[in-house]
């Protein structure tokens, strides 16, 4: 679809990984390829550690004294009255190898509450807010390097000071620049480069345009007489006939037509010349 997933589609998500779905079923559900459910739950899936769980560390770890309270142990790790997940900071629970397959989370599994490994859920408002915080956060800076930016700077910024227009520009250098003549303007309005809008003389003449709200359209007359209508209907009366009607126009607008009737069952056409392409001449 070429659409980015909206928090409906991860309420579905997290509500079908539930129900325990597969990733395909749950695809089919949304009407989104089963890789883009695949990707949106790995990308966004949250992991926690069991208290009860060890840590991958456990085996070869030599930690002393992490509480502070200097108890003489040889290791923390053999410790009853404390828990390494609360104490240590480089704690890392064990991951369950099932996580690593569809559908990459505990949501379904039978062995939550045995299980002390490391979980992994996938929470659609907590996914949909992680989305919203890189797209905005991905609009604000630029994506090039300083090297680059510092290499358009020093070719467009003297030859603009100078009196040439960036349609000019481009037309001798657009080679050189390496972006579109789009992104260039983009950059000028960021002031990521020595000019500014007040030294491209054209622009500063122009209007800010104003964003339009359009009301949605409500097509009220085509209720009932959509093709699926019109189809259905000529199954429930396979008596009727069709005739099938339209115009045929020359290069101008105005002047005479032709006005073509198929019969369809009879595969017969008739046409009639018009005066015009009016309703008063179809009607006649």
């Amino acid at each position: 679809m070429y659409n980015h997933l909206t928090l409906t589609d991860r309420c579905m998500i997290e509500k079908y990984l539930s129900f325990g779905y597969s990733v395909t079923d749950i695809a089919a559900k949304i009407n989104r390829s089963p890789t883009t459910v695949s990707r949106e739950i790995r990308k966004h899936r949250i992991f926690v550690s069991d208290p009860r769980g060890r840590c991958v560390k456990f085996r070869e770890c030599k930690r002393r004294n992490i509480c502070g309270t200097n108890c003489g142990m040889k290791a923390c790790k053999s410790c009853k009255e404390q828990n390494c997940k609360e104490k240590c900071d480089q704690f890392e629970g064990i991951t369950c190898p099932e996580l690593g397959l569809p559908p990459y989370v505990c949501a379904d599994c039978d062995k939550q509450e045995i299980c002390t490994l490391q979980h992994a859920y996938y929470h659609a408002h907590k996914s949909h807010n992680a989305y919203m915080e890189k797209l905005s956060d991905s609009r604000k800076h630029l994506h090039i390097a300083d090297e680059d930016l510092s290499k358009i700077n020093d070719l467009v910024s003297p030859l603009v000071l100078k009196g040439q227009s960036l349609n000019h520009i481009f037309a001798t250098h657009s080679e050189e620049i390496g972006v579109s003549r789009k992104t260039l303007y983009n950059y000028i309005d960021k002031a990521a480069l020595d000019v500014r809008n007040i030294d491209l003389p054209r622009k500063v003449r122009y209007k800010k345009r104003k964003s339009k709200t359009r009301k949605p359209i409500e097509y009220k007359y085509r209720k009932g007489r959509t093709y699926a209508d019109f189809k259905s209907f000529i199954d429930n009366n396979p008596q009727l006939g069709v005739v099938e009607m339209d115009t045929v126009k020359g290069k101008r607008e105005k002047g005479k037509c032709l006005l073509t009737m198929i019969f369809v069952e009879y595969e017969l056409m008739l046409i009639f010349l018009l005066d015009s392409c009016s309703q008063e001449c179809v009607e006649k």
